[in-house]
């Protein structure tokens, strides 16, 4: 089997390269050019990995590598991700997030050989809809990405009832861990929590505390990823805990992990604040776990204290 990952080299696509390659997998990926290394969450696994430059924003590359590599699968979860930087930065986002997606469809779609392919959607689409939200609750999106991401996955619907493609749209809530981004909320905060304790920083700037989300486990949810491809129908999936915390939440476990006060360092901004908020998102999970028979195994605190001990060891690390 032969699979293509673009987005490789992040959080969800690092943990589906190592998933797929324990399960005999060929793996390419699609890696961006850069002057700085890039790799950092697949340097463990480089060797094994078969990676090729390129971007979403370029049809014909990606319709190159689409050809001559024949994947048997593709999982698109490349994106710009950050929903706060969406408002900076939107026709970017649109570019890379929706227009990205409707290239690499177009690509898959001349190939003779069934693939089957994986959109990874957002729960962002949902916005303020009423929670718990299933696939059939409607969409209501509040921001560039949100919108770019809604876009993609009626894209891989339409093209699944208009070219028989198997598309599979994995709607996930918000999964964390120790190779998440570091501008994202929850790694922000692990980060600052091993900076404090060393006494390299002594404020955090944070956002809206009361923002509540489903946070899973990104090594759970790419299992979750591979299990949609392996049914016998193409369908559309939500990906979440059932749990929902706030932000304050995890705050509180992730300082009281570490044997800190968190209202003693962290300071409100509101530059951090988005143009239009979403207050409370919870997914329900009853379709993936009754047809693929997912279910999530990192509990919220597990997940947040892996977290706080990763980033406390690796500061430690960075300054000896």
């Amino acid at each position: 089997m032969k699979a293509f990952i673009t987005g490789i080299t992040g959080q969800d696509g690092s943990y589906l390269a190592e998933l797929l390659l324990e399960k005999g997998y060929e793996v390419h990926g699609l890696i961006r050019r850069s002057s700085n290394f890039n790799t950092t969450r697949i340097d463990h696994i480089f060797d094994k990995l078969n990676l090729h430059h390129g971007d979403c924003t370029d049809g014909m590359r990606l319709q190159e590598l689409i050809t001559n590599i024949v994947p048997d699968e593709v999982y698109n979860l490349a994106a710009q991700s950050h929903v706060k930087v969406s408002f900076d930065m939107p026709l970017h986002t649109v570019d890379v997030t929706a227009l990205g997606t409707l290239r690499l469809l177009e690509a898959v779609r001349h190939l003779k050989n069934n693939v089957k392919f994986y959109q990874a959607s957002s729960s962002e689409m949902f916005g303020n809809s009423p929670s718990p939200q299933s696939e059939t609750t409607p969409f209501k999106p509040r921001s560039p990405y949100a919108c770019a991401k809604l876009y993609s996955h009626h894209q891989v619907i339409n093209y699944r009832e208009a070219y028989g493609l198997f598309g599979c749209c994995g709607i996930l809530f918000n999964h964390e861990s120790e190779r998440r981004g570091e501008t994202f909320v929850t790694r922000k905060i692990t980060k600052a929590i091993a900076r404090i304790q060393l006494g390299l920083q002594s404020e955090l700037y944070l956002g809206n505390l009361d923002a509540q989300r489903d946070w899973g486990y990104s090594k759970d949810y790419v299992e979750a990823m591979w299990l949609m491809l392996q049914h016998n129908e193409p369908d559309d999936y939500v990906v979440a805990t059932g749990e929902t915390h706030s932000v304050k939440d995890f705050l509180t476990i992730a300082f009281g992990h570490a044997n800190l006060d968190w209202e003693k360092y962290v300071r409100i901004n509101e530059k951090f604040f988005r143009p239009s908020e979403v207050n409370r998102l919870q997914g329900d999970a009853s379709k993936a776990r009754n047809k693929l028979n997912w279910i999530p195994k990192t509990s919220f605190s597990d997940m947040v204290k892996k977290m706080v001990d990763h980033d406390c060891e690796m500061t430690k690390r960075s300054i000896q």
